[in-house]
């Protein structure tokens, strides 16, 4: 992949705001710092990113894609009442996918193991009230 100014800086905001956002708060994210990436280059630049496994996409979180810039091997939790993303670290559940290759026969090529709930924050705001 060619080196791109707007890919650099895509990358950048998306790094300094790990909250899984979506394209449109990339966007908004770019707006505020006066960037002149528009809709059509940003989606352009995430679809490359994500080919070249720089990013990832995740789709099924809600209706828009969410962009991870995290690689490694990991699981996402979704809070139900605030709706952030949370990073799981893979090694919770060590040999998860060798398990389900072994007990199905599957081949798995990848995965998105995605938790649904209430983060500890939004559950102690439950609790005071």
């Amino acid at each position: 992949m060619n080196y791109s100014k707007q890919r650099e800086k895509i990358l950048d905001i998306l790094t300094r705001n790990a909250i899984h956002p979506t394209a449109d708060e990339l966007l908004s994210f770019l707006q505020q710092e006066n960037s002149n990436i528009g809709i059509t280059t940003l989606y352009r630049n995430l679809n490359q990113l994500t080919d070249a496994g720089i990013i990832k996409k995740i789709d099924g979180l809600d209706p828009s894609a969410h962009f991870d810039h995290n690689t490694f091997e990991h699981y996402h939790f979704i809070c139900e009442k605030c709706k952030k993303v949370y990073d799981v670290p893979a090694d919770i559940a060590p040999g998860l996918i060798k398990n389900v290759q072994l007990a199905t026969g599957f081949e798995i090529k990848s995965h998105d193991i995605v938790f649904h709930g209430i983060c500890s924050e939004c559950k102690k705001r439950k609790e005071k009230h």
